[in-house]
């Protein structure tokens, strides 16, 4: 494969409206941006990562050259050069996810000093959410329409009357 090749990682449970404005944003900046749902095999998840998959691919669906895919028990660096990206895409909201980040790229850069760590600032009127707020208002049965894609509130809301 040829060309600039992102990837963005995360859990994506779910994914937040953020999570969308940096895949757009992240989107314009490569030939292909893969979203990647790594999968913790220690946590249980709102969603399968199958579900998880279909539904981001859904929202993304506008979105040519952005693919999805889904990694369990491999390293981001490992998936990155299965795929031939050389750049990891990062968002940050504030100064507590910069720290966090930063240790990532720790290790990333030594396992595999080729790929670029790029960080993308929250858009202010998305610095605030985050999956675990949505997952905590979807527990206490709270509206989350204004914090995740359409398609995602409707699953979601399905999912928590079981």
């Amino acid at each position: 494969m040829s060309g600039k090749i992102g990837l963005f990682t995360g859990s994506f449970d779910p994914l937040t409206n953020g999570h969308l404005d940096l895949i757009r944003r992240a989107s314009q900046l490569f030939d292909v941006l893969y979203v990647g749902i790594f999968v913790n095999p220690h946590k249980q998840g709102l969603l399968t990562s199958e579900k998880r998959k279909r539904l981001i691919e859904e929202v993304v669906a506008e979105m040519p050259t952005v693919k999805v895919l889904v990694a369990q028990d491999e390293l981001v660096v490992d998936v990155a050069k299965k795929i031939g990206a050389s750049y990891l895409v990062r968002g940050l909201r504030n100064g507590i996810d910069l720290e966090y980040e930063s240790s990532f790229d720790f290790y990333n850069r030594r396992l595999a000093p080729e790929l670029e760590t790029i960080y993308l600032v929250a858009s202010p009127e998305y610095k605030f959410v985050s999956s675990s707020q949505v997952r905590e208002l979807l527990h206490f049965q709270q509206d989350i329409s204004p914090y995740v894609p359409k398609v995602i509130s409707k699953e979601l809301m399905k999912h928590e009357k079981k």
